[in-house]
């Protein structure tokens, strides 16, 4: 599990999952997105690491509302190449393709 590592020995001092709940986990992912500069997605993936974590591993129900600090998400636009760009690369291999 990823962000069992981060989330228990290094943000809260070693402490146990048991001793800890919803503040804790808030801060853990606001820490990630303030700190850290992490993405959305790398965000959400800690919280359902953390939740299940809690739900399946420890058999330990959350009420939990969120409200950390959410990381940004991405504006990037991925450069893609054209099709005659694609066909050029590809004419230019040598060997079996």
């Amino acid at each position: 599990m990823a962000f069992k590592t981060p989330f228990v020995q290094l943000f809260h001092n070693k402490r146990h999952p048991r001793e800890m709940g919803g503040k804790e986990i808030e801060e853990f992912l606001t820490h990630l997105a303030v700190e850290e500069n992490v993405a959305a997605s790398t965000q959400n993936q800690a919280l359902s690491a953390v939740l299940f974590l809690y739900k399946e591993v420890l058999k330990q129900e959350l009420d939990l509302r969120v409200d950390a600090v959410r990381a940004k998400r991405s504006r990037y636009v991925p450069t893609v190449l054209t099709r005659e760009e694609i066909l050029t690369i590809i004419n230019h291999l040598s060997g079996v393709h």
